[in-house]
């Protein structure tokens, strides 16, 4: 595509995507479409069986069920407009629309990483005031918890948008990549954007990495306790914590590839890109589904309460 004059400005970005072979981009869009579907069957029954089942109600599975939601929420920012590219010959988003999937995704992303902060926060109390437990962690502060989360998401998202739009776009306009993001994005800016690079590897790869060794140390220090002085409920209480380090890494271990250094391109970025965007929120509800055992009971609960509506289901 050619340059084009400085005094120009960009109203839209085409999106290169993974191929221009019309046979491999069907092979993909059958691939990405039950992988979101997934996503949405498997977080969705999540969702339904915290809010009907009251052996759920409790603050561990309020926060699953916060986490669910957002799973959806990551997935859909995106996977949309990968599916649609993926039908169409030229994959075309407008300038205020590739804004919108940013402030979306890094929205929804920083919520979801504060989310799982408190989820550890959750867990630490657990272990360490199990009898406080649920006077310290009530629906007040569960609910506080998760909103000051979903705040945190917003000011990240903010301050990523702010520094986007201090740059000039006034030439090239291919975005190689299957969705909007800042590291493919500020490098279409026709000024030096050395400076900005590091204001969002420090908003965002450097955010990612502290709250990452937070994460480790806080469940590496509940795995001490639990091993050494917890007696009743040991090996749930295990489970529980090995499945939350198990999401945290497969959230985590590919922001930070991406995120946390200088926006360069990698053969890898795609493939890694395809993980955060679209397998981790299919894999999450997976793995709390799949590892725990009163999730599953509350599963088959909810799938006979549906399949046989009016007949006493056993606890």
């Amino acid at each position: 595509m050619e340059q084009q004059n400085f005094n120009t400005t960009v109203t839209e970005f085409v999106l290169v995507g993974f191929t221009q072979n019309r046979k491999l981009q069907s092979f993909l869009f059958v691939v990405f479409f039950i992988v979101y579907v997934t996503t949405w069957v498997g977080n969705f029954t999540i969702i339904v069986a915290v809010i009907t089942d009251h052996q759920l109600h409790t603050p561990m599975y309020f926060l699953l069920a916060n986490l669910a939601f957002l799973d959806v929420s990551d997935s859909s920012v995106n996977a949309p407009k990968l599916l649609s590219g993926l039908l169409s010959q030229c994959n075309i988003i407008s300038f205020n629309e590739c804004l919108l999937q940013i402030f979306f995704f890094h929205f929804i992303g920083a919520a979801m990483t504060f989310c799982l902060v408190v989820m550890a926060v959750d867990r630490y109390v657990a272990i360490y005031k199990p009898l406080q437990y649920l006077t310290i962690m009530n629906r007040g502060v569960c609910v506080g918890l998760v909103a000051l989360a979903w705040l945190g998401g917003f000011a990240h998202s903010i301050v990523q948008i702010e520094l986007i739009l201090q740059l000039p776009f006034c030439g090239p306009n291919v975005l190689d990549n299957f969705y909007c993001d800042v590291p493919q994005i500020i490098k279409l800016a026709c000024t030096d954007t050395y400076l900005i690079e590091l204001l969002m590897v420090f908003n965002g790869g450097l955010l990612l990495i502290i709250v990452f060794i937070f994460l480790l140390t806080s469940y590496t220090v509940i795995l001490v306790e639990i091993r050494t002085h917890v007696t009743e409920g040991k090996h749930k209480a295990l489970v529980t914590c090995g499945t939350q380090m198990t999401v945290v890494s497969l959230i985590f271990i590919p922001g930070i590839f991406i995120y946390a250094r200088p926006f360069r391109k990698f053969p890898m970025d795609k493939l890694v890109s395809v993980l955060y965007t679209l397998i981790t929120p299919m894999l999450n509800p997976m793995i709390y589904t799949l590892r725990n055992a009163e999730m599953k009971k509350a599963v088959r609960r909810l799938m006979r309460r549906m399949l046989l509506p009016g007949k006493k289901i056993e606890a």
